[in-house]
């Protein structure tokens, strides 16, 4: 059976709080050999590095989510480090920038309010891209909404200093050449099952076979025929399946490219 890599999940989720060890188990029956649990906060990243603990096969990324950048102390990088320094940790993040639920701007205040969210989260972003620096650890981006461009000019200064994969892909190939250009990685979810992805698509057609990877995101983004049911790692099988067609190549091709990939990206993987 080919085996594959969920680079991006949230086992700490609360949808996983009744059936963890059946989730893990139905991912091995489908094939998908490691797992890499994602925190968005403080204590989920804890929690991602106490089920890595647990799992010979599992490992962790520590960070504070855009989104959750409001709740973050002044200075992430000082709770992040001790998590960071675990031996099963292989990146930090999720970290980025995320403008999709921001207030419409129909007010100054209102848009002082915005200005104010784009800035915490810049601060939050730029803190852990310096800790990944110092750590000599790579990251693992989040980018949503119309944030593309802030999140490039933020990562500029760091470009020969970490490496990136912009998890849950989903621009067009404009954009992919950009992050390629500046020696970044991406990663695709089930989202390019969908029928309407076709721009996902065309990035993962156009994505040489060593600058990418496959994950989940679970709980979110089941892939067909699993769409608008808790995801899970299992369900990555499916995801493959349509990455092989896009890629006009066998299942086998790409469970070796895709695993040598995440070997090479996040190195503490090789070590399991």
């Amino acid at each position: 059976m080919p085996i594959f890599y969920d680079t991006h999940a949230h086992l700490d989720d609360a949808d996983f709080a009744s059936d963890l060890p059946q989730v893990i188990e139905r991912a091995g029956a489908a094939g998908i050999a490691t797992l890499i649990s994602v925190g968005t906060d403080h204590e989920t990243s804890a929690a991602a590095v106490r089920i890595a603990g647990q799992y010979d096969n599992i490992f962790a990324v520590v960070g504070w989510h855009p989104n959750d950048a409001h709740k973050a102390p002044e200075d992430v990088r000082l709770e992040l480090q001790d998590l960071a320094l675990n031996p099963k940790v292989v990146a930090i993040g999720e970290m980025g920038l995320d403008y999709y639920r921001l207030p419409k701007v129909t007010s100054d205040a209102i848009g002082a309010e915005v200005e104010q969210i784009k800035q915490i989260q810049a601060r939050v972003f730029r803190q852990q891209l310096e800790l990944a620096a110092e750590l000599g650890l790579n990251c693992v981006v989040h980018q949503r909404g119309d944030c593309f461009n802030d999140i490039l000019e933020l990562m500029r200064p760091f470009a020969d200093k970490i490496r990136a994969v912009f998890h849950c892909f989903s621009e067009g190939p404009d954009a992919l050449a950009r992050v390629l250009e500046m020696g970044f990685f991406v990663s695709f979810t089930g989202i390019i099952t969908f029928r309407t992805a076709d721009i996902m698509r065309a990035s993962l057609a156009a994505v040489p076979m060593n600058r990418f990877m496959l994950e989940t995101d679970c709980p979110y983004l089941a892939p067909e025929p699993h769409r608008g049911k808790r995801c899970e790692p299992a369900y990555l099988a499916e995801t493959a399946r349509m990455a092989a067609k896009v890629k006009n190549c066998s299942i086998e091709d790409l469970s070796a490219t895709t695993c040598a990939t995440a070997q090479e990206f996040f190195k503490k993987l090789n070590a399991s």
